[in-house]
């Protein structure tokens, strides 16, 4: 299954200066348990702010460009059809993590949304998410992580 992970404040920032714009441990602690064993899709800049591979995890970096894989834990693609192709052979889900960039890219293909919703307003953000990002998806569940950060399990509607 394809899966967008994504925390986002209620002004729909998602990032600040190549950086997630607050520390939430329990929101970090939510998406180390959600994706260890699976498969983990991000932009080079996303990559490049994370600043390593993620253990446990199949890291999967989208870029044309070469220089990205520096680390031997990194599985560098081109583009989505790639990830896509490589998703029926895995035995394990895909989670888009992204940037902005690949969260567009991957908006027809994502089955399901896992949205923390964190009660920050980031004036200064310069990465959002689209309002309409889940207009064709139904809450399925939802569960407090901490004060504050709710996250919403959201599934596409089979219309």
């Amino acid at each position: 299954m394809i899966i967008g992970i994504v925390a986002i404040a209620k002004n729909f920032a998602i990032g600040r200066d190549g950086k997630l714009p607050w520390h939430h441990s329990a929101d970090l602690k939510f998406f180390k348990e959600t994706t260890t064993g699976n498969a983990i899709v991000m932009g080079a800049n996303t990559y490049r702010s994370i600043g390593k591979p993620l253990p446990n995890r199949l890291n999967i970096v989208l870029s044309r460009n070469s220089s990205v894989d520096p680390a031997p834990e990194i599985m560098r693609l081109s583009d989505k059809e790639e990830v896509i192709d490589l998703a029926q052979y895995l035995s394990r889900d895909i989670y888009i993590i992204g940037g902005a960039e690949v969260f567009k890219s991957f908006a027809e293909d994502i089955e399901k949304w896992l949205v923390t919703e964190v009660a920050d307003d980031v004036p200064d953000a310069d990465v959002f998410m689209p309002a309409n990002f889940l207009d064709d998806f139904t809450e399925t569940d939802s569960r407090e992580l901490a004060e504050g950060l709710i996250v919403r399990t959201m599934q596409r509607r089979q219309d």
